[in-house]
């Protein structure tokens, strides 16, 4: 059995391709996934920290 990676997308890439690697990862939009993104950028406040941490810390993806 494989099992799934949380990987960078190189296919749905807007800035680093976090969100898109999110939304392949569950199989979803990756509109949803950005909608959701800058909902939390706007009420959270520490949006953006997290996605340059995810940037980093997230892999591209290997195909």
């Amino acid at each position: 059995m494989e099992s799934k990676r949380l990987y960078r997308s190189r296919r749905e890439r807007l800035v680093c391709g976090v969100c898109g690697g999110v939304a392949e990862y569950f199989n979803i939009d990756p509109t949803i996934v950005r909608l959701a993104f800058l909902l939390f950028v706007f009420c959270a406040g520490s949006g953006v920290l997290a996605y340059i941490i995810a940037a980093i810390v997230m892999p591209d993806d290997p195909n």
